[in-house]
C-alpha cells in the first residue's frame, strides 16, 4: 500500500512538473521501462527509494532526462537483507546452470543493446558507437562468464606423505560490493557482475549517481531474467545514492566481502585503507596517466589513427586515454604536424547522430577541471598546438546544443620535467613529448605515479621484447603497435601503483571473487606428518 502511495504522488509530480522533461523525446526509455520518474533501489523483491531527490541530465544539450529517488540507509539494509536471504540457494546452484542465467542475461543484453546503448550515450554523453560497444561489452562479459562456469579449475598437487594428496577447492565469497563510475556506466558493472554471479556471489550494485538510468535500466533487465527463471531477485540488488551515504555505507559494511571500486585515486585510497581494515578484499581500478610512445621505425600512418581515438575518443573520459604521447624527435615534427592536422576535422555533434565523433565532457565540473587544467598548463610553460578553449556557443547553436558541455580537444606541446604532466586531467588534453632513445622514452612512460595503460609503436622486436620485460612498461596494459585506449574483455583489467590494485574481467579475474582452500586427504591407514615430524606416544 505504501508502494501504491508512492506511485501516486510520482505520477503527480509528472504531471507538475512533467514539461521541463525530455523524457518523451527519447522513445527508447520508456522502451527500458524507465519513466518521467523513478525509484533508484532495487531490493531484490521491489523497487524502492527513501532517499534525496536526483535528476538525470544530458550532458549534450543540458535537458533534463528524468528524475530518480535514491536509496537512504533503510532502502540499503533491505537489499543486504535480500542478498543474504538468497546467498545460500544462489551458492549451492552448480556453477555451470549459474553461468545458464548470466547467458540469459546476456542474451536479454542482446535484445535491448539499442535501447540501453542509446540511454548509455545519452545520459554519459559518449557517442552512439560507443554505447552501443559498452553494451556488447557486457554481452562479451556474458558469454565468457557462461563458459568459465563450466571451467572454474582447482589443483590436485603431489604430497611429500605416503597415501596422501593435496587438493585446491574454491567457493563463493558470499555478498559483494560493485560501485562503478559515470564513464562507463554499464560495462564495468558487467565485468564484475558476470563473473561474480558465476562465481555464486550475491551482489550490490552502487552506479554513479549522474548515469543513473543506466543502472536502473540495465538492473530491470537482470531482474527480468532471475524472476523468469524463479530465482530471488537478491541474488543482483541495486541502491542509486551517493558516495558519502550508501558508498560509505558499501565501503564500511564487514557483510560485504569485497568491494570493486572504480573512481578517482584519492577516494580509492581512503576505499583501500577502509575495507583492509575490517580484513574485507578490493579490486581498485582508479586513476591513468597513459602514455603511447612511437620510435622512429614505426608505421606511422597506423600509429596515427590509434592515436587519435587514443586522445580523442570518449572526449578523453577514458580511463586508458592516451594523456602523453612521446615522439622520437627524428619523427617528432612529421607526425605532430599530421596529429594537428588530423584533430582538424573533429567537429561537435550530438552523440547519438550517426557519425558524430566528438561529445560533450560529462557536466559542467569537468569543464572546470579542462579550463583549469590548461590554465596550469600555461603556467608552466606547455604551448597549445590546437584546441585549448571551450567550444563557442556560436558554434554549437545550430545545433540544437548550445547548453552542451563542449571542448577542443587540445594538444600541447610540453616538457615531461612540468608537474602537471605527472597528474591525470581527466579531460581531452594530450602532452606531446619528445625523446632521443627508447630507453628515454621508457622513462618518461613510468614517470608518473600511475600506471594502467601504455603503447609502443616500433617494427623492432629486440624493442618489442624490452618493453614487455622487467625493465619496461611499469604497467597493467602494455601493448604493441595499437591503441592504449580500451582493451578486449578477454584478459584481466587493472593496473599498477596509484592505479589501484586487483583485475577485473577476463584472464583468472575470478579468483578475486573466490576464496581458496586447501585440502590435504589421507587414503592410507598410517598418519605421517609433513616435514618429517614424528610425535609418537
Amino acid at each position: 500500500m505504501q508502494n501504491l502511495r508512492k506511485a501516486a504522488v510520482l505520477n503527480k509530480s509528472s504531471a507538475r512538473y512533467g514539461s521541463d522533461l525530455a523524457f518523451h523525446k527519447y522513445p527508447f526509455l520508456a522502451k527500458l521501462g524507465l519513466k518521467e520518474d523513478n525509484l533508484g533501489c532495487f531490493d531484490g523483491k521491489k523497487w524502492r527509494g527513501n532517499g534525496a531527490s536526483h535528476t538525470a541530465m544530458n550532458p549534450a544539450t543540458g535537458e533534463k532526462i528524468a528524475r530518480v529517488k535514491f536509496g537512504d540507509v533503510n532502502d540499503y539494509e533491505e537489499c543486504i537483507k535480500n542478498m543474504h536471504e538468497a546467498e545460500l540457494l544462489w551458492m549451492h546452484t552448480p556453477a555451470p546452470k549459474r553461468g545458464e542465467i548470466v547467458r540469459q542475461i546476456g542474451m536479454k543484453l542482446r535484445e535491448y543493446r539499442e535501447e540501453l546503448g542509446s540511454l548509455v550515450s545519452l545520459e554519459m554523453g559518449k557517442i552512439k558507437s560507443e554505447g552501443l560497444g559498452e553494451v556488447q561489452e557486457y554481452i562479451d562479459m556474458c558469454d565468457l562468464a557462461c563458459g568459465m562456469a563450466r571451467q572454474i579449475p582447482g589443483q590436485i598437487l603431489p604430497s611429500e606423505r605416503n597415501d596422501h594428496m593435496l587438493m585446491e577447492t574454491w567457493n563463493p565469497l558470499g555478498k559483494i560490493g560493485i560501485i562503478s563510475a559515470f564513464n562507463f556506466p554499464s560495462a564495468v558493472h558487467g565485468w564484475n557482475a558476470a563473473v561474480s554471479m558465476v562465481c555464486g556471489n550475491t551482489q550490490i550494485w552502487k552506479g554513479a549517481s549522474s548515469t543513473s538510468l543506466v543502472a536502473i535500466a540495465q538492473t530491470k533487465l537482470m531482474a527480468d531474467v532471475l524472476k523468469d527463471n524463479n530465482l530471488p531477485g537478491g541474488i543482483a540488488t541495486l541502491c542509486q545514492g551517493a558516495g558519502s551515504t550508501v558508498g560509505q555505507r558499501l565501503i564500511d559494511d564487514h557483510r560485504l566481502k569485497l568491494i570493486s571500486f572504480t573512481g578517482s585515486s584519492q577516494i580509492g585510497k581512503t576505499v583501500a585503507s577502509n575495507v583492509s581494515a575490517r580484513f574485507g578484499r578490493t579490486i581498485l581500478e582508479l586513476g591513468g596517466n597513459n602514455a603511447v610512445i612511437v620510435m622512429d621505425d614505426a608505421n606511422l600512418d597506423v600509429a596515427l589513427r590509434s592515436v587519435l581515438f587514443a586522445a580523442a575518443g570518449t572526449a578523453g573520459q577514458r580511463c586508458t586515454t592516451l594523456r602523453r604521447l612521446v615522439l622520437h624527435e627524428a619523427i617528432y615534427d612529421k607526425f605532430v604536424s599530421a596529429l594537428v592536422s588530423a584533430y582538424k576535422h573533429l567537429k561537435p555533434g550530438n552523440p547519438l547522430t550517426p557519425g558524430t565523433l566528438l561529445g560533450p565532457l560529462h557536466n559542467e565540473a569537468a569543464i572546470k577541471e579542462f579550463e583549469h587544467g590548461i590554465a596550469e598548463i600555461k603556467k608552466q610553460g606547455g604551448k597549445i598546438l590546437i584546441g585549448g578553449t571551450r567550444i563557442d556557443k556560436s558554434v554549437l547553436k545550430p545545433l540544437g546544443l548550445e547548453n552542451g558541455s563542449y571542448v577542443w580537444p587540445t594538444l600541447v606541446e610540453s616538457n615531461h620535467n612540468m608537474p602537471i604532466v605527472k597528474e591525470e586531467l581527466f579531460v581531452p588534453i594530450t602532452h606531446i613529448l619528445k625523446v632521443k632513445s627508447f630507453e628515454e622514452a621508457v622513462e618518461v612512460n613510468n614517470n608518473t605515479p600511475f600506471g594502467l595503460s601504455s603503447s609502443i609503436f616500433t617494427d623492432s622486436s629486440r624493442n618489442i621484447f624490452r618493453w614487455l620485460g622487467p625493465s619496461g612498461s611499469y604497467c597493467g596494459i602494455v601493448n604493441v603497435n595499437t591503441s592504449c585506449s580500451g582493451a578486449e574483455i578477454g584478459g584481466a583489467f587493472g593496473g599498477e601503483k596509484d592505479t589501484g590494485a586487483g583485475r577485473e574481467s577476463g584472464s583468472d579475474a575470478w579468483k578475486q571473487y573466490m576464496r581458496r582452500g586447501t585440502c590435504a586427504i589421507n587414503y592410507g591407514t598410517d598418519v605421517p606428518l609433513a616435514q618429517g615430524v614424528s610425535f609418537h606416544i
